[in-house]
């Protein structure tokens, strides 16, 4: 049998990459900036719709670093952000020598809870310090209570910036994910559901907003024929011919969500008759997501003893990649000692949950060899 590895989450080619790429070493836009950068641009506006504009950035994490810039965050102002998240959505708060607010999840959709939101929120206006930014994520694609967050943010007066590093494709209300924050911010990532190896983009429905992320991000030079700086910049445009990448991977988009959601569909069928497992689903007829990971629970009361650490193990002896959830920042070494509201939702999810290969290239054979070790794992 081919024992070749399964990943988890493999970066998947369309084809038509190669003649972007070219195209850029024919005119020789080997550069951060170019036609490939406005191409991709365009074709991400286009998608997101709702009036968007966005900025293509050599990260996702430069991204979330320049929207907390636009939105005024300084040293020793305060950010809410979601617990349960990679660490590319809080580091950025260090960045700028602020302190982050770490919030639970609720266990619907596994993201930011309203109820804790708001005492959090009141909390710290009663400590004398009001949240300067809430950071909400997308979490593995599944999009966030919209409503309900967005509502508190409101009355508050507290600007959302939405991280959707993994939520191309979805769409809450039909509305695209990165559209429902002041800013929005995306991934393009070897791992995510398109790539440009390396990159991420800036979304906002605010054109001077997009106009000073791009100005930021080439090094913050001022409009003069020499080199003059009256700010700080930083090196966080994209290239041109990681866009050229970008440019190809939209071509195939609507197909790389389509697949990953058939890959859920796969978990769910399966699991939908095993007693203690837990698939992330739409709560929903609202809820699109793109399902960019599929993501279960075990509960080993409920499994005879079998748990989410021993699946793992079984996938690991077959050369298959899986990952335990996200370990919520608030656990993490580097965050322990910042203020932390909730219960303990994150904590239990981390403990339980476990991502599967749920990546746009899987073949049959690659969902036969992922069955043979769930079969061999739950029946024994």
């Amino acid at each position: 049998m081919n024992n070749s590895k399964i990943w988890l989450s493999s970066p998947h080619m369309g084809g038509a990459e190669q003649k972007y790429v070219q195209e850029a070493f024919d005119t020789n836009w080997i550069a951060p900036l170019g036609p490939n950068v406005n191409g991709f641009e365009a074709a991400l506006e286009n998608y997101l719709d709702h009036g968007s504009f966005v900025g293509a950035l050599s990260s996702g994490t430069a991204a979330i670093h320049l929207g907390l810039i636009l939105l005024g965050v300084q040293t020793g102002d305060e950010v809410i952000c979601q617990s349960m998240t990679f660490s590319a959505s809080a580091n950025p708060i260090l960045y700028q020598g602020a302190i982050p607010i770490f919030v639970d999840s609720e266990e619907q959709t596994w993201n930011l809870c309203p109820l804790a939101l708001e005492k959090a929120i009141l909390d710290r206006i009663i400590k004398g310090k009001k949240p300067k930014a809430i950071i909400a994520v997308h979490l593995y694609g599944m999009p966030y209570r919209v409503d309900e967050i967005n509502a508190v943010a409101a009355k508050y007066g507290i600007p959302v910036l939405e991280d959707s590093a993994e939520a191309l494709g979805s769409h809450y209300e039909k509305q695209k994910c990165g559209t429902f924050g002041v800013i929005g911010v995306l991934s393009f990532n070897g791992n995510k559901i398109i790539t440009t190896s390396g990159g991420g983009a800036i979304v906002t429905q605010n054109k001077e907003i997009k106009d000073k992320a791009v100005f930021l991000s080439t090094q913050a030079r001022d409009n003069m024929p020499h080199y003059q700086h009256s700010e700080v910049g930083y090196n966080y445009r994209m290239s041109n011919i990681c866009a050229g990448i970008g440019r190809g991977q939209m071509e195939v988009l609507d197909k790389h969500v389509q697949r990953r959601r058939e890959m859920h569909a796969f978990y769910y069928n399966y699991f939908k008759n095993i007693i203690g497992i837990k698939v992330l689903t739409e709560p929903n007829d609202s809820y699109f997501s793109n399902h960019w990971l599929s993501a279960i629970t075990i509960n080993p009361e409920k499994t005879g003893g079998k748990t989410r650490e021993g699946l793992r193990i079984a996938f690991e002896d077959a050369n298959i990649e899986s990952r335990p959830l996200w370990k919520p920042m608030h656990l993490q070494p580097i965050f322990k000692k910042y203020p932390y509201y909730g219960n303990t939702i994150a904590e239990k999810l981390f403990e339980n949950g476990l991502c599967l290969p749920s990546g746009s290239n899987l073949t049959d054979f690659d969902k036969e060899r992922i069955k043979m070790v769930l079969d061999l794992f739950f029946n024994n």
